[in-house]
Parts: C-alpha cells; sequence; structure tokens
C-alpha cells in the first residue's frame, strides 16, 4: 500500500491548502479517503479525478466532504469531452440520510451505504469500521492489503476501543486537533497527548499527526506526542508518501 497526504488541515484549508483527504493505492486501484475542502485541486498533482476507482468517507461534515460536489463535476465534464467513466462509487454511511443522498449524482456517482457491522471490500482493500466520539455520526476505518494495515481514526476524542481497533497497524493516521494542555473531549477531537498514548498502547509501527490545529507550532505535537509514544511520529503534510 501507498499513503499520499492530499490535506490534513482541520475545519478548513489554510491558505493554498486542503482539509482532509488521503490517497491510498495498491495494485493500481486508487482510493480516497475524505474529500474535503481543496481536495480536488491537490488531488490533481498526484492524479486526475477521472483515474479515481473508489471514495470512502468517514463523516459528513464539510471538511471531510466539500469537494465531493465538484469531482462530481469533473468526471461530468470529462465525459463531455469524450472521455467514458464508469459510475464512481462514493462510500458512506447511511445515518444521515440528506448528506447520503448527495453522494448519487447522475450516472457519475453512486453513493453506497457500508455497514459498520461487517468488512467492506473495495478493490483489494479490507475495510473495518469503528464508530468514534463525534458530535456527528464518524467512522474510523481499519484498512487492510497486501499484508499491511493501516488505521485512520478519522475525527474522535480519544476511546478505548481505538487501542484494539489499531492494533500493530504499520500505520496510524490519527486525528490531533489540540495541543497536550488543551482538551478536545467535548469538541470530538484528540490531543498531542491522546495520540501518542493511542501509538503507545496499540503498538503501531508509525503514527502520523494529521487534522492539525491552525494555530501555534505544530512541532510542538510531535514533541508532545513523542512522551508517549516511542516509535516513529510525523506531521501530515502536502504530498508525504509513505509506503507500507
Amino acid at each position: 500500500m501507498k499513503l499520499t497526504v492530499i490535506g490534513y488541515w482541520g475545519g478548513y484549508p489554510k491558505k493554498n491548502a486542503a482539509s482532509s483527504g488521503y490517497l491510498l493505492e495498491h495494485e493500481g486501484f486508487q482510493l480516497l479517503i475524505d474529500c474535503g475542502s481543496g481536495v480536488l485541486s491537490k488531488l490533481q498533482n498526484i492524479i486526475q479525478p477521472e483515474e479515481l476507482d473508489a471514495v470512502i468517507l468517514s463523516h459528513y461534515h464539510p471538511d471531510h466532504i466539500a469537494d465531493i460536489g465538484v469531482l462530481q463535476h469533473a468526471r461530468l465534464i470529462q465525459g463531455f469531452l469524450g472521455n467514458t467513466l464508469p459510475n464512481l462509487p462514493v462510500y458512506g454511511h447511511s445515518f444521515d440520510e440528506p448528506e447520503f443522498s448527495k453522494l448519487t449524482y447522475k450516472t457519475i456517482t453512486k453513493g453506497m451505504a457500508y455497514n459498520p457491522d461487517t468488512i467492506l471490500s473495495a478493490g483489494p482493500f479490507k475495510i473495518a469500521f469503528l464508530k468514534t466520539n463525534h458530535p456527528v455520526s464518524c467512522y474510523a476505518m481499519r484498512i487492510e492489503a497486501g499484508g499491511k494495515t493501516l488505521v485512520y481514526t478519522g475525527d474522535s476524542s480519544f476511546k478505548e476501543e481505538f487501542v484494539e481497533f489499531s492494533d500493530n497497524a504499520d500505520v496510524l493516521l490519527c486525528e490531533c486537533n489540540f495541543y497536550g494542555n488543551q482538551n478536545g473531549q467535548s469538541a470530538g477531537h484528540m490531543n498531542s497527548l491522546e495520540a501518542g498514548k493511542l501509538a503507545e498502547k496499540a503498538k503501531v509501527k508509525q503514527l502520523i499527526l494529521t487534522h492539525l490545529p491552525h494555530y501555534g507550532n505544530l512541532d510542538e505535537l510531535v514533541s508532545e506526542a513523542s512522551g508517549e509514544f516511542s516509535g516513529t511520529i510525523k506531521l501530515a503534510e502536502e504530498f508525504l508518501s509513505i509506503s507500507l
């Protein structure tokens, strides 16, 4: 598996950047995880919108889905230009019917409801889900392919169930919207100490901090997390690429 960070800001994108979006590739299959504001623009530095094989969404907050509409229109325009494209599956939960219904657009994209209690097969990927602690329904993902495992927390405050869910993952892509001296529980977000604690308890090989705050010295997040986790820690950054 190859993971490429497209966007990593929480809430909204910084200037010339993007909020949540991650490209996961394996055996030629290209899966976009979340599609926040600015993601489609940044994605085109790596692949074109018509090259995607599937999209999967953790939840329906705008910083995770804002570019779904423009992705749909990008593929629509390619059709007008004579490129015949398959109906793109966009996986999301169905617990917010008005938002889920927007995932289907003509014959361009098709909303596909995942069942959080079962394993989803998408191309070569096997995806398990865990409901997170967030103000709206949101699901973390444990994605396996080729003997490797990526865990993406989505948006969530810390919960003990994450430890078993993330057990021995090769990469933990963990939200970190708060610094260690802040409590993000009521907002449904983790801080740096909690991200490090989770990585250590789950014995993951590498921790990537994402969904980052717009203020402060971001390097402090790594420093704080390293007090809890002895393994490799990186800040998400644009086009950071990791081969699992």
